[in-house]
């Protein structure tokens, strides 16, 4: 790498990866600390499973019926602008949730919910394709992908704490829960709308000849894959985003059948309520998760067989989730480390597949696509575990039935080749 170039890279991987991380910390938070409240909010509401199955899930419905038109508005109005009034839009409905008494107000808050965060996740993948080279990366996507284990690994911990103040101020824990962590989405939006560039050549902080070096590799990167673009623009339904879309439902449905119930299956190993101790240790898997983001996008960029090594944690995550559901609580919590670093392990280079393959501006509506179909896998999860230990009667047929879907997803991943222009 040319040396204005290797500055530049580093330069924008210091100053954008690490507050890019923190959004996304805030943004996973407020999509799954539900699962975390879903004891107490129960109880003290009256709502059943198949409620909040419904109402975690829906907030998928409105992601996947929003994700392209607002990755498009971000090409237009900019990353700044946008991904600031989105964050400053969830924080204040995530806090809303502190009201949410009722089957219908709760379905209305999440499905708003997943309107405003529609555009963040693929948002930001496009984005960090628009900053860093295809040789980097896939790390830089794992470093982002550090915010999903890094939410759950302090969140859990916070969450229980929030929700231990149960009946101070009149409010309930898990009100006290939704509305802290809905204000700090709030104040770090507007802190979003004053400090991310747009675009490199925005860049104040890079030099004339970094911006130069940077805009004129990732211009030959674009010229380079081009065709491939243009190639799943024109045969959409046979074309390779359709594929990928498909593969990203299977880990979505996957990973949020686990994240909507760890902190459960954690109180039930424990024999405990969810609170700070439950919360403290649900953060245990998500810690390994975080070393697998680590590792496992940079084993695959050293042995370059993406799709096998994604596809051989897959495999590690599914065997991981049908050990979870065992009673005892050495290896169910074994059981769930294991899937959640395969799970995360998998995504970075996932992503790496999508963002080599489409360019240009119709990325950003290609990478949307392919986060909504993902986003059925999302709200598929907590109503597929409810609906197969419903129809089987077995407790355990929810976690066989996403232990089924992650190993199709693995032998679909591992048939995937890197773009090659």
């Amino acid at each position: 790498m040319a040396p204005l170039l290797a500055t530049a890279v580093r330069k924008a991987a210091r100053r954008l990866v690490p507050f890019l991380l923190l959004l996304y910390v805030l943004a996973f938070l407020d999509r799954v600390n539900v699962g975390y409240a879903r004891q107490a909010f129960l109880r003290d509401t009256g709502l059943g499973e198949e409620a909040y199955a419904f109402g975690a899930g829906v907030f998928f419905v409105a992601y996947a019926l929003l994700e392209i038109p607002s990755n498009m508005v971000l090409v237009r109005v900019g990353a700044r602008a946008w991904i600031g009034a989105t964050m400053i839009t969830w924080g204040a409905i995530s806090a809303a949730m502190m009201i949410a008494w009722s089957a219908p107000v709760f379905y209305s808050l999440r499905f708003l919910l997943g309107a405003a965060e529609a555009g963040f996740f693929p948002g930001m993948i496009w984005y960090l394709g628009s900053w860093f080279p295809a040789r980097v990366r896939g790390g830089m996507f794992g470093i982002f992908y550090f915010g999903a284990p890094l939410a759950q690994i302090f969140g859990g911990p916070i969450s229980g704490l929030l929700l231990d103040m149960n009946g101070r101020g009149a409010l309930r824990g898990w009100q006290w829960m939704f509305l802290v962590e809905g204000a700090l989405a709030v104040l770090v939006g507007a802190w979003t709308c004053a400090r991310l560039p747009s675009s490199v050549a925005k860049a104040g902080w890079l030099s004339a000849g970094e911006r130069g070096a940077l805009q004129a590799e990732l211009e030959a990167e674009e010229r380079m894959t081009e065709g491939a673009g243009k190639g799943a623009a024109q045969d959409p339904g046979r074309g390779r985003v359709w594929r990928l879309g498909i593969i990203y439902a299977l880990i979505q449905l996957s990973f949020y059948g686990v994240a909507f119930y760890l902190p459960s299956q954690v109180s039930g190993l424990l024999g405990r309520n969810i609170g700070f101790v439950v919360g403290l240790v649900s953060a245990v898997p998500w810690l390994c998760a975080l070393a697998a983001a680590y590792a496992v996008p940079r084993l695959a960029a050293r042995t370059g067989r993406g799709g096998a090594t994604a596809g051989a944690a897959l495999i590690a995550g599914a065997v991981g989730i049908a050990l979870s559901a065992t009673p005892n609580p050495v290896l169910g919590l074994t059981g769930l480390c294991m899937a959640a670093a395969g799970l995360i392990g998998a995504q970075p280079i996932f992503w790496t597949f999508p963002a080599g393959a489409f360019s240009g501006r119709g990325a950003a509506v290609r990478i949307a696509l392919i986060n909504s179909l993902g986003a059925v896998g999302g709200f598929l999860a907590p109503n597929l575990k409810v609906l197969a230990e419903g129809a089987t009667g077995l407790i355990n047929a929810g976690s066989t039935a996403l232990a089924g879907a992650t190993l199709l997803g693995a032998m679909l991943m591992m048939r995937e080749r890197p773009a090659r222009p």
